[in-house]
């Protein structure tokens, strides 16, 4: 086992879970929003949806890391 636990797997829990799903819903919002004032085309929009995506990745897996949302 990794004793850090750096590298373990996290089951959520239902309030994880939820947690989850709203962190992604923020992100996917705020693409939304870049979209219709940038026009949402480009080498450079392509980048902001993958820096979106990166970074909704961490997000999540920070919350992961909060026992408070990990099955028992």
């Amino acid at each position: 086992m990794d004793p850090l636990g750096l590298f373990e797997v996290h089951m959520l829990n239902e309030t994880g879970k939820g947690k989850a799903a709203s962190i992604a819903g923020e992100f996917y919002g705020l693409l939304c929003t870049l979209q219709a004032i940038t026009g949402g085309e480009g080498r450079e929009f392509a980048i902001v949806k993958t820096k979106l995506e990166e970074a909704c990745f961490f997000a999540k897996k920070a919350m992961a890391n909060q026992k408070e949302n990990q099955q028992v």
